[in-house]
C-alpha cells in the first residue's frame, strides 16, 4: 500500500470514533452541497459524492433524508469552510478543516486547544507546503479492468499512477488534483464505477517521527480539537505509529 493510504488508515481510525459525532460532520457537508446544487442526487454531484460517504460510514438512510431536508428550511445555518493551520507541541505540523457559521466562535475554540498543548496558530496558508492537497475517489473494481488503462484516461485530471488496492473490500483508491473533483468524479461515474467515497484530504509530504510519549500528547490535542463539532477533520504530519500484530 502507498503512503497516502497507509496515512489515511490511520488517521481515518481516529477520525471517525465516534459515530454521533460522525453523523453530526456529515450532516453540515450535505446542507452545504445542497444549498450549492439542490437537494436532488441525480443532478447534485457534490451531494451524491457525500451520500456515498454517508453509507460508508453506516450512516441510516433515514438521517441522510433528514439531513437534505433540514437544509432546505429557510432557518438553516450558512455554512462557511475555514482550514485552521499552526504547530502542535514537538514541532508537528496540524492543519484544521472546519464547517462553521460563526468563525469568531470557531476560531476561538481551535485556538483555545493550541494555547492548552503550547502550540502556534499560525496564519492562513503558512503550512500548506507541508502537505499537498488531494481529491481522493474510492470505487468497487470491475471484472478484468485494466487499471493502467483507466489511469491513462484520467491522467489529465491529475490523477497519479499510484493507487491503491483493498483486496478485502475489492475497492481501487485514486488521488488526483483537487480542481478536477468533478471532472474525475463524472468519468467514473460514466464508465458505470460504483463510487463508494469521495472527498478532499490533505496528505503530509514529510512525515515527522515522534516518541511514543510525543504521540501520545499529540493524539490528545487532535481529540481536544475534533470534540468541537465545528471541526471536520484534523491532519497532522505525525509519522502512524506503527501497526500492532493484532491491526495488521
Amino acid at each position: 500500500m502507498g503512503r497516502a493510504f497507509e496515512y489515511r488508515k490511520a488517521t481515518k481510525l481516529k477520525r471517525w470514533g465516534h459515530m454521533a459525532r460522525t453523523f453530526t460532520k456529515l450532516g453540515k457537508q450535505i446542507a452545504i452541497a445542497v444549498k450549492a446544487g439542490g437537494p436532488d442526487p441525480e443532478n447534485n454531484p457534490g451531494l451524491r459524492a457525500i451520500i456515498a460517504n454517508c453509507k460508508r460510514e453506516n450512516m441510516p438512510k433515514d438521517n441522510i433524508e433528514r439531513a437534505i431536508k433540514n437544509a432546505m428550511g429557510k432557518d438553516q445555518s450558512e455554512y462557511k469552510e475555514v482550514t485552521y493551520e499552526g504547530y502542535g507541541p514537538h514541532g508537528v505540523a496540524i492543519l484544521v478543516d472546519t464547517l462553521t457559521d460563526n468563525t469568531t466562535r470557531t476560531v476561538a475554540d481551535v485556538r483555545s486547544v493550541f494555547n492548552k498543548f503550547n502550540g502556534n496558530l499560525g496564519t492562513t496558508g503558512s503550512l500548506s507546503f507541508l502537505f499537498d492537497h488531494k481529491a481522493v475517489f474510492t470505487f468497487k473494481k470491475k471484472e478484468g479492468m485494466d487499471m493502467d488503462d483507466l489511469i491513462l484516461d484520467l491522467i489529465d485530471y491529475g490523477v497519479e499512477d499510484e493507487f491503491d488496492e483493498d483486496e478485502e473490500t475489492g475497492e481501487i483508491t485514486i488521488y488526483g488534483a483537487p480542481t478536477s473533483f468533478g471532472d474525475i468524479q463524472k468519468h467514473l461515474e460514466g464508465d458505470g464505477f460504483e463510487v463508494t467515497g469521495a472527498e478532499f484530504t490533505y496528505i503530509p509530504n514529510d512525515l515527522k517521527d515522534v516518541t511514543a510519549e510525543q504521540r501520545e500528547t499529540i493524539d490528545k490535542m487532535v481529540e481536544k480539537l475534533e470534540d468541537f463539532d465545528d471541526v471536520q477533520t484534523v491532519y497532522t504530519n505525525m509519522k502512524p505509529a506503527p501497526e500492532t500484530d493484532e491491526e495488521a
